[in-house]
């Protein structure tokens, strides 16, 4: 790790040390505690703990909620990345290398149902604004637990402990032909909670060919049968589309970031291809849990899946039908006195694609010769056991490994004789190991070993160039961290720290071809090295009538120092180059202000620092400075009645950036223009009945 990082590493140190020995009341209010479910984690913590970061729906809030990116890129070592309406990205602790497009090496799951399929690739554009009320997010690898996956995880729930009976109606319009819908319905009681919601997006988009159109319905229900039986079922339905410009070069971007990519080197343009995404997607799950005695508790989780893709692009037509289904179960025994407790959890997880794949020459948006149709069986399973001891509730130790068995199967069907390609990645063991120590009320230490592997997706193995590529190997990697968590001012103010060092094996990243199709190869190896400080403060007014009842402030900062190893393309050695697609310095800063008389106003500040889009080095994405806010008024027109006003502008130094990269391009087509400035406007009625018990 470089002199630096270290130097600014043990500054931070000393000071949290520093600060957290003062003797400090706990007489005022605490920040909100919640649970944090990942690595079934059972501890009340506050906010954020050092190692799970939390995305509360109050937060999305901020932002015109089309996508997330806001709220994922406030949290340090994560970020989202919107090519165009519709096309996101999601990256934790890592670049575009592997993600061209698409969230790829994340493991996503929703009301405990992997929302990543059997192939490796999660359609996160699938989910609107309201079908979550918090999400936890663990950076770097979760392997130990929830199988193959190098780059982290996200669990998303849809319930929270403020639940209660309520209906929620939100209009908001803005630039662009920004048209959402919102509306949301909480019915039932304590024992028998239900949620039905519907979300229409739609945008014209910022950039030529960039309509978007997202419809969105799920139902969620939570059954409590008894003190013992819980049945959750869930059912999400998604019908998307959204036009995809293409990536432009520099010249072109600097003389009309608005342009869709021209026509050139044979192919048409995107307008002319007709370019876009239709996707639909369905969901249906049901998770069984029991609780067997005082000690015993079994859980068993069972989903089916459906995606249907058509995609005319500037190359090709393709055709995917993608049904897929699985489950997980785990046995957990939990015992605890008041000195130590014990939890020990075993399991598995077990998925299944049966899945199929047609390109056809584009002509003028329709399907035209057929050129590959492939059958894809894809089965993925997990077995996973952890270990979790805590003494007298200052020692934390986290112990956990799972044993993972890939096998994936590739016919090609419109040649003959009929051949099939197969490749099993077997007994990968992934272990992880915290330790984790509470000095104090005010301070606590953490330190992992883990150990992440991470087979190639299908969108790997059968790449837009149309060559199956099966000898492709896995990526394995093993990741030292350190953190650190201080509370400060009665615990109105918190840091958290993480360093880390990870060395990946056979890392998997992308190369393009002259006609823009993408295609990957193994590595050798990368190293990625950075510090991660995420941190929080509560304000609130003792007088009721001060002008400021309340200021509340969040912040991260991300030092990545991701360089290749040992890589070379034909005679070129990239070994020592940065890692494309990963910005060295990302901050951000958000501040929610509540006034007297029910007035808010909300601030938001982004920075991302240049960042290189090919091994070479030589072509690079400026850094740029984002500035928002929003302001808005509340109000309680009867006991029952909550309206909620709002105005906001987003990108409000009228930056002209590149969000969403397309890397190693060999004609330097990599630059996607995001949005100049742009208004919103919106109106949130809530009518909520009283909480049951």
């Amino acid at each position: 790790m470089p002199r630096s990082c270290l130097l600014l590493l043990s500054f931070l140190l000393i000071q949290l040390c520093v600060f957290s020995q003062v003797n400090i009341a706990d007489s005022s209010k605490m920040l909100e505690e919640v649970i944090v479910s990942a690595f079934n984690e059972t501890r009340s913590r506050t906010k954020n703990s050092i190692s799970v970061k939390v995305i509360s729906s109050e937060l999305t809030d901020q932002n015109n909620k089309l996508s997330l990116v806001h709220a994922f890129n406030s949290i340090a070592g994560v970020r989202m990345e919107e090519r165009s309406p519709g096309s996101y990205r999601i990256n934790i602790r890592g670049g575009s290398i592997r993600s061209p497009f698409g969230v790829r090496n994340v493991k996503v799951y929703w009301n405990h149902i992997p929302i990543t399929d059997p192939g490796g690739n999660t359609y996160f554009n699938q989910f609107a604004a309201n079908n979550f009320s918090s999400m936890d997010i663990v950076n770097g690898p979760a392997s130990s637990m929830y199988g193959a996956g190098t780059g982290g995880l996200v669990i998303m729930r849809s319930f929270d402990e403020k639940w209660k009976p309520a209906v929620n109606l939100e209009i908001m319009l803005g630039s662009f032909g920004l048209k959402n819908f919102f509306t949301s319905i909480n019915f039932g009681e304590k024992n028998n909670r239900n949620n039905i919601s519907y979300a229409h997006n739609q945008t014209d988009g910022y950039r030529d060919h960039t309509n978007m159109r997202r419809d969105n319905f799920s139902w969620t229900s939570d059954m409590k049968f008894s003190d013992k039986h819980q049945l959750t079922t869930v059912v999400l339905f998604t019908d998307l589309f959204y036009q995809t410009p293409g990536a432009l070069t520099i010249a072109q971007f600097n003389a009309n970031p608005k342009a869709s990519r021209p026509a050139a080197a044979g192919l048409p343009g995107a307008v002319a291809a007709k370019a876009a995404i239709y996707q639909k997607n369905f969901l249906a799950g049901i998770t069984d849990q029991y609780q067997i005695n005082a000690d015993w508790n079994f859980r068993t989780t069972l989903y089916g899946a459906y995606a249907n893709i058509r995609n005319p692009s500037i190359r090709n037509y393709e055709r995917r039908t993608e049904p897929h289904f699985g489950g997980r179960s785990s046995l957990s025994w939990d015992k605890k006195n008041e000195i130590s407790a014990w939890k020990w959890i075993i399991g598995s997880e077990m998925q299944w694609g049966y899945f199929n794949t047609q390109v056809f020459k584009n002509k003028n948006g329709n399907p035209d010769t057929l050129q590959t149709n492939d059958d894809i069986l894809y089965n993925l399973k997990s077995f996973f056991t952890q270990l979790d001891y805590s003494f007298r509730n200052t020692w934390f130790i986290h112990a956990g490994i799972s044993s993972n068995f890939t096998s994936v199967e590739i016919t090609r069907l419109n040649k003959y004789p009929i051949l099939s390609q197969k490749r099993n990645y077997k007994n990968e063991l992934a272990p992880r190991l915290s330790v984790s120590h509470k000095l104090n009320d005010f301070f606590e230490m953490q330190s992992t070993l883990s150990k992440g592997f991470s087979p190639p997706t299908l969108a790997e193995l059968l790449p837009s160039t149309g060559i199956i590529s099966t000898n492709l190997e896995a990526e394995t990697g093993t990741n030292y961290e350190f953190g650190a968590k201080a509370s400060l001012l009665k615990r109105k103010l918190n840091f958290f720290l993480n360093a880390f060092h990870f060395n990946l094996k056979n890392a998997l990243v992308q190369r393009r071809d002259l006609s823009g199709a993408d295609f990957f190869i193994n590595a050798g190896n990368t190293l990625q090295q950075g510090l991660e400080l995420n941190m929080d403060y509560v304000y609130t007014a003792y007088n009721k009538s001060s002008f400021i009842h309340s200021i509340s402030v969040t912040g991260s900062y991300a030092y990545s120092h991701f360089t290749y190893g040992d890589l070379k393309k034909d005679t070129v050695n990239f070994s020592g180059k940065k890692i494309p697609g990963v910005p060295v310095n990302a901050s951000s800063f958000l501040m929610n202000i509540q006034f007297l008389k029910n007035v808010y106003l909300n601030f938001s500040y982004y920075y991302n620092s240049k960042q290189f889009l090919n091994d070479a080095n030589n072509l690079e994405a400026d850094p740029y400075h984002l500035l928002g806010f929003r302001l808005g008024w509340n109000k309680n027109l009867k006991q029952s009645i909550k309206l909620n006003g709002y105005f906001g502008i987003d990108n409000l130094l009228n930056e002209m950036y590149s969000l969403g990269n397309d890397i190693n391009d060999p004609r330097g087509r990599a630059f996607n223009a995001a949005p100049t400035r742009n208004y919103y406007i919106g109106i949130v009625v809530k009518h909520s009945g009283h909480k049951k018990k």
